[in-house]
């Protein structure tokens, strides 16, 4: 490779312009770049890259040193390093515009994972402008693309269910937000981002599964540590919010019912969440009773337990039964139901006490019926 004086003298006029702490780095870029040694020089621009303080060099640096020598290195290094450096443009069409470019450099028969990279990371700044077409087509290319590759690295797949999320959140498609959001999670290290971006991912979930009309069980995001950044913040209600929606606890929402007026996607489907807390305090209802027997369930203990009039109760029950949350029957003439299955519940502390409990009266029913047949009927344990 012929000796090129513009990038030794970028190197070179950056280790005295950038501060002290950033200038080593430089320092070590002129000695890999003139040994050739790629794969090190790539590893030592990938640590400069994300150091924060090296924000306001990721352009120059991409556009005057990376440029370069691009063609040594791992191509989905590369689109990472592009991504880095159009983060820190004005405009996101300025951005967008990058990004395509890039997209273009790497479309090769060798390197199409980093292409579909590329055309996700611009489709993301074209959905900052509210372009939600041409996101929605570049979206669905780039799932084909990937569902062709036999191994896909998991940044691919990161930057994928990203760009998915982003794009269903602007459509306020809320199951499927809900669902690529937490595939975001599985595909990266939540501990790596920052607070900020932990509380809002929380807070965007804990949106997603309320006003979803098909996630009536919480126990995945629940799970999940992403819900922690929650407390300690102004959005700590969310959890509860949530929490209450797990046990269906009527009163707890309607103690919350301040917090979510002042939350205006909240405030609009007020009724909406009427119903949806109604249809868990039902399932929690019928989960906790004991017995085969105690699951046929007057109208009258379902009207006291989801706080509705009898005459709803029906419609609820038939709400539940369509939605797959229960299955069973309900008896118009007697106004009762009679429950086969329920959804299987998530468990907070509170619920597992319960059913701890539960198990040691069943215990302890066990062994007095063992003891009393051992009195009546000595003979069958002889």
């Amino acid at each position: 490779m012929e000796v090129d004086n513009s990038v030794y003298s970028y190197l070179q006029k950056q280790q005295h312009e950038v501060p002290s702490q950033l200038a080593p780095y430089f320092g070590d870029f002129e000695d890999l770049y003139e040994r050739k040694i790629w794969h090190q020089l790539t590893e030592k621009v990938e640590k400069f890259i994300n150091i924060p303080e090296a924000a306001p060099y990721r352009i120059g640096l991409y556009n005057e040193f990376i440029r370069d020598w691009q063609k040594h290195m791992n191509k989905v290094k590369l689109v990472l390093f592009a991504l880095a450096a159009a983060r820190q443009f004005d405009s996101s069409p300025t951005a967008a515009e990058f990004m395509s470019e890039i997209a273009e450099d790497v479309n090769k028969p060798d390197s199409q994972d980093a292409y579909a990279l590329a055309l996700l990371e611009s489709a993301h700044f074209r959905l900052l402008l509210n372009d939600l077409d041409s996101t929605r087509d570049t979206l669905e290319k780039c799932q084909k693309m990937i569902e062709s590759f036999a191994n896909v690295d998991s940044v691919i797949h990161a930057s994928f269910y990203r760009v998915c999320a982003d794009y269903y959140k602007a459509k306020a498609a809320f199951g499927q937000y809900y669902k690529n959001a937490l595939l975001l999670l599985a595909c990266i290290d939540v501990q790596q981002l920052s607070i900020e971006d932990r509380v809002q991912r929380a807070y965007d979930l804990a949106i997603a599964a309320l006003l979803s009309d098909n996630i009536y069980n919480f126990g995945v995001l629940l799970s999940h540590q992403i819900v922690e950044s929650l407390r300690g913040t102004e959005h700590e209600w969310m959890l509860d919010l949530l929490l209450a929606f797990n046990s269906g606890n009527i009163g707890k929402f309607e103690a919350l019912m301040g917090k979510m007026h002042a939350q205006p996607l909240l405030a609009q489907q007020e009724v909406f969440l009427q119903q949806k807390i109604r249809l868990t305090a039902l399932i929690e209802s019928m989960f906790s009773r004991q017995g085969a027997g105690a699951r046929t369930v007057s109208f009258g203990d379902i009207s006291a337990e989801t706080k509705l009039p009898t005459g709803e109760i029906e419609h609820l029950v038939m709400k539940a039964l369509s939605l797959g949350l229960i299955r069973g029957r309900i008896d118009q003439v007697d106004q009762q139901v009679t429950v086969q299955w329920v959804q299987p519940r998530y468990l907070g502390k509170d619920q597992i006490r319960g059913l701890v409990e539960r198990l040691g009266q069943w215990e302890t029913r066990v062994k007095e019926t063992a003891q009393k047949m051992t009195q009546t009927t000595p003979e069958l344990f002889a």
